[in-house]
């Protein structure tokens, strides 16, 4: 993609990076982005897999790399409460398309609160509601009208989990239109209602590292028809 103008065409291991045993290295998924790049296309890319396989990982370093908080937010902004980020950002390079924007902007579903804290403390030019007087979602979703509105790299770490499905759905709106004004978005989720936006690129991360599929293929989307259809399948293994 010589003329590619998206934020992040390619991510690689950064000149001179050693691969070592320790986390996060040992984490398949990491390990292949590291020996062999992972080539990012323009519009959404999802990252679907089991807890602890490595996309929350993998958006998180690339935010950073990026110039983004690790606990969410806009570039520029720097909120930080307690870290516990993996160093994998310091090890990667990012290949930028010719032109593209270099805002972006960092939604971390489990470091939102101490963002709220860093918005009322640091207002700007917006009139932004007292998020904490919100609801989960609700604040959720005024997070999404006010700041997913202007192309860039978006980084969305497991949006779903305040979310409705109706508000999982008008997402899913927010994507689209982000992605047909010229965004680029990477977004680890476990909702199959959110992967399935149409013409988005699907990655799986797993014990196998890294490889595209389709929705209907995931095994996500598998797991969760078959437990919607007959439930007590799996009920009976546990209660």
């Amino acid at each position: 993609m010589p003329f590619a103008d998206h934020p992040v065409r390619r991510v690689a291991a950064a000149e001179g990076m050693s691969l070592s045993g320790a986390w996060p290295h040992t984490i398949p998924a990491v390990r292949q982005l590291l020996t062999d790049g992972l080539d990012l296309d323009p519009g959404v890319t999802f990252l679907v897999g089991e807890n602890g396989a490595g996309k929350s990982t993998l958006v998180e370093a690339i935010a950073m790399a990026f110039g983004m908080s690790p606990e969410g937010g806009s570039t520029g902004a720097r909120v930080s409460t307690r870290e516990s980020e993996s160093p994998l950002a310091g090890q990667l390079q990012l290949t930028r398309g010719a032109g593209a924007p270099r805002w972006g902007f960092f939604l971390r579903a489990e470091t939102m609160h101490g963002y709220y804290t860093y918005l009322e403390q640091n207002p700007g030019a917006s009139r932004d509601p007292r998020f904490h007087e919100l609801s989960h979602g609700e604040s959720f979703l005024e997070v999404l009208r006010s700041r997913f509105n202007s192309p860039g790299l978006y980084c969305l770490d497991e949006p779903e989990s305040a979310l409705s499905f109706s508000s999982s759905l008008a997402l899913v709106g927010v994507l689209a239109e982000l992605a047909t004004g010229g965004a680029q978005v990477l977004c680890a989720t476990h909702s199959p209602v959110i992967a399935a936006l149409p013409g988005a690129t699907i990655l799986e991360v797993g014990e196998w590292g890294i490889r595209r599929t389709a929705w209907a293929e995931l095994q996500l989307v598998q797991n969760w028809k078959a437990y919607l259809e007959t439930p007590e399948r799996y009920l009976r293994h546990v209660l």
